[in-house]
């Protein structure tokens, strides 16, 4: 694609899945599984500077699966405050929580041993990367619906794949004058002509699949380029007691 000042891009976002519909657990399923909240976490290889702020999310996570009989796993690219937000808005009554992955982990129980209920350390093996937990007691087709249904085009962040090639083609830009030393510090070759900010010469922003740098993403953002979306997935579920992947 080549690109213009004043060029937008547009990405268009994949039709929503099916919606899962919900299924049917056997009254013995549905029973409260026992309860291991008695069980102490140990935070022995936490330094002491971040210690306490650690313990603080593991009794968030402790104090949400008292309120809540389902547990999500979510992963998310490109991560935008806005689109959390909408997230969060359309499920008020419910709880996200997200912060350092081990020690989240750690809250649920990473072996039978530490868990504080039945069957929750099968959720820590999904928490990597970019992970968060959803906390909820609404029925899980509605949850998948939800999460299936939220799809935001967006500038893309550094540290992700570029969706596609873009290019610059040489000629005048439309910024002021001004932005000549910071185009050029991004590494782009442009120059003043006559008071116009000018590309000397065709540029390649990047190239598809190609992780992008923190230059390239700046560029692309200027140049409103929406080469990024935000999709949150559900990557595994706990409801009361019963795990199942959903990858």
């Amino acid at each position: 694609a080549c690109l213009s000042a004043s060029a937008q891009f547009f990405s268009s976002g994949s039709p929503n899945s099916p919606v899962p519909q919900p299924s049917n657990l056997s009254s013995a399923a549905r029973k409260m599984p026992k309860s291991k909240r008695n069980k102490t976490v140990s935070l022995t290889k936490v330094k002491k500077s971040g210690r306490k702020g650690k313990e603080s999310l593991v009794e968030t996570v402790h104090e949400a699966l008292e309120k809540y009989d389902s547990v999500y796993v979510f992963s998310f690219s490109n991560m935008r405050t806005a689109a959390l937000k909408e997230l969060r808005m359309q499920l008020k009554d419910d709880r996200f929580i997200m912060g350092k992955q081990n020690v989240m982990a750690l809250a649920l129980g990473r072996t039978p041993e530490e868990e504080p209920k039945e069957n929750l350390h099968m959720l820590s093996q999904h928490l990597s990367g970019g992970s968060g937990l959803f906390l909820t007691g609404k029925p899980k087709g509605e949850v998948m619906g939800i999460f299936n249904g939220l799809h935001k085009d967006d500038y893309a962040t550094s540290g992700s794949a570029a969706k596609q090639d873009v290019h610059l083609q040489a000629g005048p830009l439309n910024f002021q004058h001004t932005m000549v030393d910071p185009l050029r510090k991004l590494g782009l070759p442009v120059m003043l002509k006559n008071g116009v900010v000018t590309l000397e010469k065709d540029f390649v922003v990047c190239k598809a699949g190609v992780t992008l740098t923190p230059e390239q993403a700046k560029i692309l953002k200027l140049f409103e380029a929406k080469l990024g979306d935000f999709k949150p997935t559900l990557k595994a579920v706990w409801i009361d007691g019963n795990y199942e992947e959903l990858e």
